[in-house]
């Protein structure tokens, strides 16, 4: 195990869920989202944005940390957009996930503070306890946080971000959906789509819990549903070739 698997393990036992709860889910997810015990379709993809966007956006809960640390890995250091990432936590548990990020990625991540602005190359974690959402004040996107009551039974959520961003940014977001219980995401993932924004969602065989993923890629919105080792490579390439 890496040093970075070592320091969230506390983390993520203190967090749960407890295994039977982990063991219902994961029949919960089965039974909601499966297509069939044999036949399992591609998901309906959607054309991606012609545009190139000016924020990723990352979204995950059951499996999300080491999900989103491998996948932040990938895209490198020197990644040319703000980076804002939901993760299912609770309070404290978001900085030590923040701090381990930075230090095994390279990239400059911080726990989310209030009033914060976004800026190009450094990813924000949405602090445990608080809902994160993007807002424009003078010309500068800034992060705005809340203890509004839990959204899909979660604080912080991921579709206040989602949509949040979608209003700012139009169509220039690019949102990633990676592993993770119910269904969070989803609405905001749709009003990135409405606004001519891209989705993209981890695809079931590498997801710990194909809730999240699997919600936005059976509605239809995705423009790529693919394994956690190929999405940074694919994310890279909205970067590069797309019209601004």
């Amino acid at each position: 195990r890496t040093a970075f698997q070592d320091e969230l393990l506390g983390v993520l036992r203190a967090l749960g869920p407890r295994r039977s709860d982990e063991r219902e889910a994961r029949r919960a997810d089965r039974t909601n989202l499966a297509i069939g015990p044999k036949a399992k379709p591609a998901p309906t993809t959607r054309k991606a944005s012609g545009t190139r966007p000016r924020i990723l956006l990352i979204g995950s809960s059951t499996g999300g940390p080491q999900a989103v640390s491998d996948f932040l890995t990938g895209i490198g250091p020197r990644f040319p957009a703000p980076i804002l990432i939901t993760q299912h936590m609770p309070p404290v548990f978001t900085r030590v996930f923040a701090t381990g990020l930075a230090r095994k990625t390279g990239i400059d991540v911080c726990e989310a503070e209030d009033e914060m602005v976004v800026e190009a190359g450094r990813a924000y974690v949405a602090p445990g306890g608080l809902h994160m959402r993007l807002k424009l004040i003078g010309g500068a996107v800034r992060i705005s946080l809340s203890d509004d009551p839990p959204i899909n039974f979660c604080r912080p959520a991921v579709d206040p971000l989602f949509e949040s961003a979608a209003e700012i940014y139009t169509g220039h977001v690019l949102a990633v959906v990676l592993t993770g219980m119910g269904q969070d995401g989803l609405r905001g993932a749709q009003k990135i789509v409405q606004m001519g924004g891209t989705v993209i969602a981890q695809d079931q065989a590498t997801s710990v819990v194909w809730g999240m993923p699997g919600a936005v890629a059976k509605a239809g919105i995705c423009a790529f549903v693919l394994p956690l080792p190929d999405i940074a490579a694919r994310v890279k390439r909205f970067w590069g070739g797309a019209k601004d």
